[in-house]
């Protein structure tokens, strides 16, 4: 399978870290969230297939693909097409965002900046104020 831009996925092994969170598609295809080395939620698909990798769609629906690309797990929101983003927060939580359709680039000065990095081999990842997202790869 071949990730890209405009089809966004975490292939086993790669994490990506907030202050003390970390998200991470395992070896065994289970997706996990960690809070300081302590698991607080998982999709449950470990061992249910190898080469596993974790695509955030077009459509919004977050889906894990074992290495038949075949899907073992998914969010279930899959719906418009649009440019979706999954945020790990800094409460913690892991969210879906997109639809945005327009911003008037208003924010507030001395808030944390954006960082945006990838290229065709790298995740793109874009942090600023304590949130990282995975926007592909």
């Amino acid at each position: 399978m071949s990730c890209t831009l405009a089809t966004p996925c975490m292939e086993a092994s790669p994490s990506y870290m907030g202050t003390t969170d970390l998200i991470t598609m395992q070896t065994d295809c289970n997706l996990v969230l960690y809070d300081n080395g302590r698991p607080v939620w998982a999709s449950n698909t470990y061992n249910r297939g190898n080469s596993c990798t974790l695509r955030m769609q077009t459509d919004g629906n977050l889906v894990i693909y074992d290495g038949n690309n075949s899907p073992i797990w998914a969010t279930n929101t899959g719906g418009q097409q649009g440019n979706y983003v999954l945020v790990l927060q800094r409460d913690r939580n892991v969210v879906i965002y997109g639809g945005a359709i327009w911003g008037a680039g208003s924010n507030a000065v001395g808030t944390a900046p954006v960082i945006i990095s990838g290229n065709s081999t790298q995740p793109a990842v874009v942090a600023g104020d304590g949130i990282t997202m995975v926007t592909g790869k």
